[in-house]
């Protein structure tokens, strides 16, 4: 992939915008599907009340996360928030039932009516200049007392194979964090019961897998 110089590379929502236009949000469902179930698998039957929860994806391109949990026996609600306009369109166009179930945000400023119970991301916290701001943020606005976040994320110190990404991608924003940052920065913000784990070790030569994080808000 031919790389970026800096001064080509533009704001994360301005690249995925790009890509839902053109098709390769579905690329991003297929490549993540395992970590995503991996999380859900996880997540979902620790809810505090599995008979009616209710869920929010951040960063949830163009929804199939959303689609997939709100199916889930005992989901109430199921939402998602992208910074990405075309991506929500892109949500919009797939689930028309739903439509005002999905929101565009940035997602440092925005929060959601009523805090919910579990919310999932999936590489999506890297893109600001400072995680720890966006997990402050989730732990204070979007999340229930004794409400779950739980995220992946493929790019980290210790999965070497992505530290050329932001020039691949041209992308000005990408934080990389080692995965004790990752784990501390949740433990800082509030966060309980923090715990964390690889998935998908080895699916590529040299891939460390995805990094997932998860915690709780106390209460």
């Amino acid at each position: 992939m031919t790389q970026s110089p800096p001064s080509s590379r533009r704001a994360p929502i301005d690249v995925f915008g790009d890509w839902a236009t053109q098709g390769k949000d579905q690329g991003m469902e297929t490549g993540h599907a395992r970590a995503v179930n991996n999380m859900l698998d996880y997540a979902l039957p620790k809810v505090s009340n599995p008979e009616a929860f209710t869920f929010l994806d951040a960063g949830c391109g163009n929804g199939w996360v959303v689609r997939k949990v709100r199916e889930t026996k005992g989901c109430q609600q199921a939402m998602g928030v992208d910074g990405a306009q075309a991506m929500i369109d892109k949500a919009r166009s797939i689930d028309p039932a739903f439509a005002n179930a999905y929101e565009c945000a940035d997602l440092l400023s925005w929060a959601p009516t009523e805090p919910v119970d579990l919310v999932h991301s999936m590489e999506v916290f890297y893109y600001v200049e400072n995680p720890a701001d966006l997990l402050q943020r989730a732990f204070e606005h979007w999340i229930a007392p004794g409400g779950r976040l739980i995220l992946g994320v493929d790019f980290y110190l210790e999965n070497t194979v992505s530290h050329d990404w932001p020039e691949q991608c041209g992308v000005d924003t990408m934080t990389l964090w080692s995965e004790s940052q990752w784990v501390e920065a949740f433990t800082a913000a509030g966060f309980s019961e923090v715990e964390h784990w690889r998935v998908d070790q080895g699916r590529k030569p040299d891939w460390e897998g995805t990094l997932v994080v998860t915690g709780v808000v106390p209460g």
